[in-house]
């Protein structure tokens, strides 16, 4: 076993869970924008046609884009021997 493959190991394990949290956060910021445009969801909800879940939405998608770019580069990195 090479140097440092636990470092390796376990920086890979932490980027792929930042890509799913990333992406988890960009599913519900998409939704939220959409609903906030009055696109998808019923019309009762208090998001609906609501501008201020539009700029939630963007808001939460922006941090979890970040979350996976970071998780890639998290997962991408290797160790120093």
């Amino acid at each position: 076993m090479p140097l440092f493959q636990e470092d390796y190991d376990n920086s890979v394990r932490i980027g792929i869970v930042l890509i799913i949290v990333g992406a988890t956060m960009l599913s519900f910021g998409t939704l939220f924008f959409l609903q906030g445009n009055s696109v998808v969801g019923p019309t009762s909800s208090f998001m609906y046609s609501n501008p201020k879940w539009i700029v939630y939405g963007t808001s939460i998608d922006a941090v979890g884009a970040g979350i996976v770019v970071l998780g890639i580069v998290t997962s991408l990195r290797h160790p120093r021997s």
